[in-house]
Order: structure tokens, then sequence, then C-alpha cells
């Protein structure tokens, strides 16, 4: 497959979906491939390349995640030990189920935290510090070990630990664990790393359809474990083949053992009904895909979308960046997609949801939510709608601008107990989730990309 080829995917793809820039990057039969097309702001527009950094989210994750396990192998972490062995300052309401909070738990979202904590502590060395005490007196959703519910709190928290046993800085923690060792040159942080090089904005659309500039243009520090990292389409596949390999980074040099890393891509957990995934391993989502067994994580930042995918048994990794929401989200899987189509005859098809059930559908309407945001569940008689927002009284809060809501989405059950769900049209399109009941058989909550809605109330 040619550069030429990608090239006009991406092209064809970002301008299917009305995205101002889109990067791509293949690695197939030990060959790396980038493509990329469009421009980084449509308000200081400049070329999107191979070098042009993006943020990417919770991809993020993996890197935490990696650098922790680096410690796990020197011995200085114990997987199964409770979290605040490193952190002592961790503690919630239920003193007993903090002590069930283990290292373990977090990587695999096991740990009971809610999604986060909409906070700003700033922007100094103290900002985990100060995100991780807020955490005193928050309630879980779960018991530990209960369930998986993605969580940026809770990899937070593990950037804490990070901090506390190394006795740096998280970011420079990670740059010393991971992105120095493996040549991670396009990987920062800070936003004074990044001012000085290319890189893209993010842009969501205003309320008439027409795109703007998003800001603000990065999260918090605090935010940064789970979410913090900007680096290049060039960079990712150097993380990708580093992860697909024997531990040595590219210069030779021996980072994490063999086994480390096929301990990271096993399965831990289930998952249910996740377009994120069949399973958890240690940060990374595990899923079949027409026969195959894939490895991945995507980003959601504000306006900026990330994805990276691996699939092992091949030696292959797809990456797909974009700047635009919510319709980055559709772009990238399209990409993916593609490649997964192209270079490996790997099909990835959405499930067909059953005909609507009037009956069905009075069980689940309702609303729900979780700390940041509220979920409603409608119906206009003909099918299923469902409509996520930021709770308004953390927009009035909030300092800066957060990322827009989204008008509601159709929806169909799946067949089944009827309770699993897949997003049928839109910019969430081919996402799953599903309905969760207590023993009486009511429905007590929603499972949307990995993370709890609790109900507060049925439809009338």
């Amino acid at each position: 497959m040619s550069y030429e080829t990608a090239a006009e995917i991406a092209g064809a793809t970002a301008r299917r979906y009305g995205i101002p820039g889109v990067a791509v990057g293949i690695l197939a039969g030990g060959r790396e491939l980038t493509a990329s097309h469009g421009i980084t702001s449509i308000e200081n527009p400049l070329p999107v390349d191979e070098h042009t950094l993006f943020q990417v989210a919770s991809v993020t994750k993996t890197h935490t995640a990696t650098a922790l396990m680096r410690l796990v192998e020197e011995g200085r972490v114990d997987l199964d030990a409770p979290v605040s062995r490193y952190a002592p300052s961790f503690a919630l309401a239920d003193e007993e189920a903090a002590a069930q909070v283990t290292v373990r738990r977090l990587l695999n979202h096991t740990a009971g935290l809610d999604w986060n904590l909409l906070v700003d502590t700033g922007e100094g060395d103290d900002a985990l510090a100060s995100f991780v005490a807020k955490l005193a007196g928050h309630e879980l959703i779960a018991p530990p070990g209960a369930r998986s519910s993605y969580s940026q709190a809770g990899f937070n928290l593990l950037g804490h630990l990070l901090e506390n046993v190394t006795g740096l800085t998280y970011e420079q923690a990670v740059a010393s664990l991971v992105l120095e060792p493996l040549g991670l040159a396009q990987s920062f942080y800070r936003a004074d790393d990044v001012l000085t090089r290319r890189f893209a904005v993010g842009h969501n659309l205003d309320a008439d359809g027409t795109l703007s500039v998003a800001r603000p243009w990065k999260g918090t520090r605090a935010n940064n474990p789970g979410g913090g990292l900007v680096t290049s389409v060039s960079d990712l596949l150097r993380w990708a083949r580093f992860h697909l390999g024997d531990g040595r980074a590219q210069s030779g040099e021996r980072v994490l053992s063999a086994g480390t890393l096929h301990r990271m891509r096993e399965r831990t957990v289930a998952l249910r009904a996740s377009s994120l995934g069949d399973a958890l391993g240690i940060a990374w989502f595990l899923r079949e895909v027409d026969g195959v067994r894939t490895v991945g994580h995507g980003g959601s930042a504000n306006g900026q979308f990330a994805e990276l995918l691996l699939v092992p048994e091949r030696d292959f990794a797809v990456v797909a960046l974009s700047n635009a929401g919510p319709d980055g989200i559709p772009c990238n899987r399209t990409i993916v997609r593609w490649a997964l189509e192209t270079y490996l005859g790997v099909v990835d098809r959405d499930p067909e949801p059953i005909p609507y059930d009037p009956a069905r559908a009075r069980e689940v309407t309702g609303a729900y939510e979780n700390d940041a945001m509220t979920f409603a569940v409608g119906t206009d008689g003909t099918g299923l709608t469902l409509e996520v927002r930021i709770k308004p009284e953390l927009r009035a809060a909030c300092d800066t601008e957060l990322p827009p809501d989204h008008a509601p989405f159709p929806f169909g059950l799946l067949p089944g107990d009827g309770d699993e769900y897949v997003i049928t049209e839109g910019a969430f399109k081919g996402q799953r989730g599903f309905f969760g009941r207590d023993d009486s058989g009511t429905v007590t909550g929603v499972d949307l990309a990995g993370r709890l809605f609790s109900r507060v109330r049925a439809t009338s």
C-alpha cells in the first residue's frame, strides 16, 4: 500500500466528516507509513504532517501504566498492594473500601471510583496531590473489584503514586521511565514544550453548525496522568512498535521484559457490551475483531481525538488523529477500519439492533447521572434516543469553556436479554453500552463508553 493511497483515504475521510486536520500512521510488515491531510487550525493554519503534535487524551493512560510497570519490575511497586501504601494521603468516605483500592484495580478500572472530579487544582507541582486530597469523602460507585467503570480519577491517583515512589513530578517520572528511553522526542505534557513546535488545535461545532476553535486548548495539570500527553503520529508508531516488541527500545536498551509487555495485554476483567473492548488488560482494551485479537486505546480531548490499535499476532498497528468534534470519532474509526480491512482482511462491523419494542422502551426511559454528566433516555414512540450533557452547575462553576453537548442520538436495543444497546446514528454511531438491573429486575443504571450513570428518575 502506497503513501498516496493512505493520503487519499485520509483526505477523503476528513472531507466527509468536516475535519480540518488528520494524521494517520500504519505499521505493517515491519515498515512504517504515515499520511496526513489538512491544517492544524482554521484560525492559524499550518499543514498537518507526521510531526504535528496532537492531544491524544486517554491514550496517555497506556504511557502512565507502562511507566508504572517499570517500577513493578524493579520491585518498587506491588500491583496487589493497597494504593495507600504509595499514596498515604489517599482516603475515601468508606475507610474499609479505600483499603481495597489496589494498584491493579486502578489500572483496570475496577477500583469503584467514578469517572472524574471536575476540579482545577492549578498548574503547580502540587496539582496531583491536591487532586487526591479532594477524593477524601468521595463515594464509590461500586465495591472495589466488583465491576469495571472507566475512571480518569483513578489514573490521576496513579500519577500521584508515580510521584511519591520516584520523588519526581508525574511528568518527569514518565519522561525518565518511558519517553526518554524510547526516544519519544515528540511527546510532551507542558504547553511551553508544545508551543515552540507545530501543533494541532481542537475544533467544535457552533450552534449554527460551523466550526470554531476549541478553548481551552488543554485540560488541567491534574488530569495529565489520564489524558495530558501531546504527541505526534510518528511517536505513536514508535510507541506501538515498542509494545509489539520484546521490551527493548530501538536503541537496544532494555526498558521492560517481553513478559511484562505480554502481561499488560492479558485479560484482567471482562467488559459487557462495550465498544471499547471485550475486556481490559493493564490499561489496554482488548477486543476480538473478525476473529482477530486486537489491543488498543482511544482518546477524546476538547475537539481532538485519537485512536491507537495494535494487532499483536500480525505485528500490525494503526494510528488515527483528528482535530474536530464530534465527528473526529467516526473519522478515526473509519480510517482504522479501512486499515484493518486493507492490510489484514479484517472487517469490523457494528451489531444490528432489534426492532423497536414499546414495552422494553418503557423499562429504560428516564434520567440518569454521574458526578459530571446527565444521561437522558427518551422515545418518540418509534425509536429510542439518548442525550448526554455536562451538568449545568458544573458549567456555571467552571472558569473555562467546556466541550459542547450534543443533540440526542438514536439507539437500538440488541438481541439477547434486551439490556444491551448500540447507537445507530450520529458521531457516536457504533458505541455500545448496557442497562443494569437490581435483583428485582428494575433498571438502576446505564453504561456508556465504560462509564456508569445511575438512574435518578424513571419516565412517568
